[in-house]
């Protein structure tokens, strides 16, 4: 960090300017320091089965009253 030349933010595409640098600056420390603060939890557990189900597979007619539900 003695470096003042040292690059931590490279540029891949574009030319942005000194303003739109600090401001990506400023989001970039913000959210940072939103994670060090964060207090640290347990990763939660993933889901062993999907929530959604394919629309192929649902019966095409489940009974004569069932329009009344459809909407």
């Amino acid at each position: 960090m003695s470096d003042p030349h040292t690059r931590y933010v490279r540029v891949e595409k574009g030319n942005p300017s000194e303003e739109e640098l600090a401001a990506l600056t400023a989001v970039l420390l913000a959210r940072a320091a939103a994670l060090a603060d964060a207090p640290a939890t347990a990763p939660v557990p993933l889901r062993s089965v999907a929530r959604w189900r394919r629309l192929e597979r649902a019966p095409g007619f489940a009974g004569p009253r069932t329009w009344r539900r459809a909407a």
